[in-house]
């Protein structure tokens, strides 16, 4: 027996439902958000030691809904500029704000303080309702509208049904959209740490053989560390005493940052990365992790996730304008199509970079060492990542998508490669589609 109606329905209250929900608030649709957790979690976040690197497009999206300003005074930490290392060499690929009116490449914000603030915002809308303690059972459509079924038997019907419960999404199978995942075999042990010397605002991304460290400025001498190893030696990282860890970090960071001490809990996140091969179906979509969920090494998972409710936001405002069924199949592809287009570079761009560094062959090795210099050395491909950091609207294409296209236009030099660097460089090759290549097209190869 169905027992209401509603424009919108999404599943999940996670940041990516919450901020749909506050795009949607200010249109004329009733909006119902279900969450399993309790209104307690959402109310206070638990703090998971995730710290998510924003774009500007992101930090823009935050204020026009209000979220941004709701983050305490401490709770953002500009990132100023990058530098990615390859095992012990001191030679780094580096980035930095390039112009003078930007503060900062992106900012830092811990994960509960985001979801935190998303909820406050949703949760004064006056026509969006969030039920907690909701587990969908089931979940349908057809011609006219959604159907959910709780576990309770009760059914709630909407126009649209929006899924946002995470890369595993359970909505995703019910609705029988399939996806494609990557299992990395690699796991992520993150915490927040203390140096006794300044990060200078200054992310570190170091790719030692059989691990990675990634250091991400907090405020004041405190870093969010991310350590990737395979998953069968993450153990070792979680049962090493407070003294061994902070050691083994400055150890591994060649004393950069001073004396390291850990601060808070290590947690543990196994990285599998999905993609949907389609992202909406009968009066439904998918959105955030469930449509895309990110490998973290490139930091736009999250970002990802907030363009592409924001891109079917639109597109719904646009069909309300226009008086068109805002869960029509018409409106719905243009969000898929639009959001598809940026993902899938993204997605596989992304891979690619996860399995360059994660390879341990000799020539892997080298062909590392071989795109670090191209990149830091090749302007317009430095520039135009730079830039899909610094985007700040909507409509702006990725910076990364841009480079994909103009790539076989850029004025690069020529030089032929030889002998190991040669042989280092094919390795690159053979892992990048032909026309995200610029090994071939500038003559390297």
């Amino acid at each position: 027996m169905v027992s209401e109606h509603f424009d919108i329905l999404i599943i999940g209250a996670g940041p990516a439902g919450l901020s749909f929900a506050r795009s949607l608030g200010r249109l004329p649709l009733k909006v119902l958000i279900l969450e399993r957790s309790s209104q307690t979690t959402l109310v206070e976040p638990p703090e998971d030691g995730r710290e998510i690197a924003l774009t500007h497009l992101s930090v823009n999206l935050m204020k026009e809904s209000g979220a941004w300003q709701r983050l305490p005074e401490d709770g953002a930490s500009p990132i100023e500029g990058a530098k990615v290392f390859d095992g012990e060499s001191s030679y780094s690929l580096d980035f930095d704000r390039e112009s003078a009116d930007l503060e900062a490449l992106g900012y830092l914000v811990p994960n509960h303080l985001i979801r935190k603030a998303f909820y406050e915002v949703v949760s004064s809308q006056a026509n969006i309702e969030i039920r907690t303690e909701s587990v969908v059972e089931n979940v349908s459509t057809d011609a006219e509208r959604g159907y959910v079924t709780l576990t309770s038997g009760e059914v709630i019907t909407a126009n649209l049904i929006a899924a946002a419960d995470t890369r595993f999404s359970e909505m995703r199978r019910k609705m029988g959209v399939s996806a494609t995942l990557k299992d990395f075999s690699r796991t992520a042990i993150v915490c927040r740490m203390e140096h006794s010397r300044s990060h200078q605002q200054t992310a570190l991304e170091c790719f030692h053989y059989g691990r990675t460290t990634a250091v991400l400025p907090m405020q004041g001498k405190r870093s969010s560390v991310v350590i990737t190893v395979n998953s069968r030696d993450a153990h070792q990282y979680t049962e090493m005493s407070e003294e061994e860890f902070n050691r083994n970090i400055e150890k591994q960071l060649q004393g950069m940052l001073g004396e390291m001490t850990l601060l808070g809990k290590r947690h543990v996140y196994p990285l599998v990365a999905v993609h949907a091969n389609q992202f909406v179906a009968r009066r439904f979509a998918l959105i955030g992790d469930a449509a895309v969920g990110m490998h973290p090494v490139t930091a736009h998972g999250f970002n990802l996730g907030l363009r592409g409710q924001a891109t079917l936001a639109k597109a719904i405002e646009s069909a309300i304008t226009e008086g068109r069924d805002i869960g029509s199949e018409e409106v719905l592809k243009v969000y898929e199509s639009t959001h598809m287009r940026i993902s899938r570079v993204l997605y596989h761009g992304t891979n690619i970079v996860v399995g360059l560094f994660t390879h341990e062959s000799v020539a892997a090795k080298l062909a590392r060492k071989v795109t670090l210099r191209l990149a830091n050395n090749i302007t317009p491909v430095k520039r135009l990542i730079t830039e899909s950091l610094t985007e700040s609207e909507l409509e702006q294409p990725s910076g990364l998508k841009e480079m994909v296209q103009r790539l076989p236009g850029l004025p690069l030099p020529r030089f032929p490669l030889r002998g190991p660097i040669k042989q280092a460089a094919q390795v690159v090759s053979k892992r990048i589609p032909e026309k995200m290549n610029p090994l071939k097209r500038i003559g390297f190869l």
